[in-house]
């Protein structure tokens, strides 16, 4: 069984959120249930591609209107790998910095339309083609409908819906830079007047599949404009969680850790880290340590966190600590809070992945106030950490976090606001406290959840095969 997965992020190539995770880790897994699964992306300018060497298996050009863009597809010259990773290399669009800007259509359709040509070439095509969100969303459609690419469309094509948010829209003054099809068709890329990459995919792709159970049916309901879609086409449609990678996410052997720590030494690991994380950002040690990672974001509740932070800390009974970046105004309420509470908070802006891997391992408590969220990987890290997760019940935070109310192992709140998630957090401070034996037994009970890639892997195989 070969798969090939197309996609512009892979860990740890170009990573901006969980779609790089998920790759980098799925066909790994897929490879050992004895599949042949593999990757192509765009070939970025960065530090992993300035650091690796690549061998060029492919030379093209393809045009865009009136202009000629030649194109490399390279492989990685890389044996640590476990799975071959392909890259798309066009130096005027895609050779970037950057994995997105505002505006990409140009340079994801350059993209999609080299993945195609030089699928076209291959002695031995695919079995399957995996594509993963907006980005590769025209894919299924090209292979469905343009002439161009007629040896290809028997190849089954598979989408996955990584964050229904963002959809690929661009007008129909670029429809002609897309390979020539059946006019008669034009409906396949429509959605509410506009050309749109992930409405198409849903349309034309062979099976349609989200990234946990409970966002399948959240986005029959919510799916920005593509809910009536959804539920029409929800014959083909089904939710699988996805997974980590347990080897990258493993606390005996995480080189990013102070200290590493089984299963058995929870409680010394976790201090240990905690305590260089307090002495490196002045906190409070002896308090209980909340941590939220991520993108400050309304997708995550971000704007709220100034105003939680400053109505939780008020006592001074607990300590936090932010990584993270996004709109300029979150950035400076939550740097304005370090005058305020200089011992019991401080804010990291920026991406630092060593510092995320020791914050998991080394906080008590992980906040995830989302609006949206898929599926999310953070509250797996953190419980494979032994950090509790506090997240709001949505999406896949719903599937893999129950209240400690309930017999669970985590904190919930119902509604992305100020006074749910300070009430959420209050809930944790005083189980800390109050509790501690009970907390301790937690920490082990959350680090023996699997939520590896196994599982997830194995639904993928099945779920190929039943595709005819």
């Amino acid at each position: 069984m070969r798969i090939i997965h197309v996609s512009a992020e892979c860990y740890p190539v170009a990573k901006v959120g969980g779609l790089a995770d998920v790759v980098g880790a799925l066909p790994k897994y897929q490879n050992r249930l004895g599949a042949n699964s593999s990757v192509i992306m765009p070939f970025y300018n960065n530090s992993f591609t300035s650091e690796h060497q690549f061998e060029v298996i492919y030379t093209s050009s393809l045009t865009l209107r009136n202009s000629e863009y030649p194109f490399d597809v390279l492989k990685l010259k890389d044996d640590k790998q476990d799975f071959d990773i392909y890259f798309v290399d066009e130096k005027q669009h895609i050779y970037k910095d950057y994995v997105y800007s505002s505006d990409d259509t140009d340079r994801f359709l350059i993209f999609q339309i080299a993945v195609m040509d030089w699928l076209l070439t291959l002695k031995t095509k695919p079995n399957y083609i995996h594509c993963h969100d907006h980005h590769t969303g025209l894919i299924p459609f090209m292979a469905q409908e343009s002439f161009k690419y007629e040896k290809l469309n028997k190849i089954p094509v598979i989408t996955t819906i990584h964050n229904a948010q963002y959809q690929g829209w661009f007008g129909y003054e670029n429809l002609d830079k897309i390979p020539q099809f059946n006019l008669q068709n034009i409906g396949l890329l429509d959605w509410n007047g506009i050309i749109n990459s992930l409405a198409a995919a849903i349309k034309c792709a062979w099976r349609v599949t989200t990234v946990s159970p409970n966002y399948m049916e959240e986005l029959k309901e919510n799916a920005n404009g593509l809910e009536n879609l959804l539920r029409y086409e929800s014959g083909k449609c089904v939710g699988v969680l996805n997974g980590i990678d347990a080897e990258v996410w493993n606390t005996e052997t995480d080189s990013f850790l102070i200290e590493n720590y089984t299963k058995a030494k929870v409680q010394s690991g976790k201090k240990a880290n905690k305590e260089w994380i307090c002495k490196e950002f002045n906190l409070d040690k002896s308090k209980p340590l909340f941590v939220f990672i991520g993108r400050l974001v309304g997708e995550k509740g971000a704007e709220l966190l100034p105003q939680v932070f400053y109505e939780s800390l008020k006592e001074r009974a607990i300590s936090i600590l932010l990584l993270g970046s996004g709109f300029k105004e979150i950035e400076e309420g939550l740097d304005n809070l370090k005058t305020i509470y200089p011992s019991n908070y401080n804010a990291y802006i920026g991406y630092n992945e060593k510092l995320s891997h020791i914050l998991y391992a080394g906080a008590d408590f992980l906040l995830m106030p989302s609006r949206v969220e898929p599926c999310g990987l953070n509250q797996m890290y953190a419980l494979r950490y032994g950090t509790v997760p506090i997240v709001r019940s949505t999406g896949g935070l719903k599937d893999t976090v129950t209240d400690i109310k309930e017999g669970g192992f985590g904190f919930c709140h119902n509604h992305v606001s100020v006074e749910d998630v300070v009430e959420a957090i209050n809930r944790a401070k005083d189980y800390y406290n109050e509790k501690p034996s009970d907390f301790r037994k937690n920490r082990k009970t959350i680090m023996n959840i699997d939520h590896s890639w196994e599982a997830s892997a194995k639904t993928y195989i099945e779920l190929y095969k039943t595709i005819k």
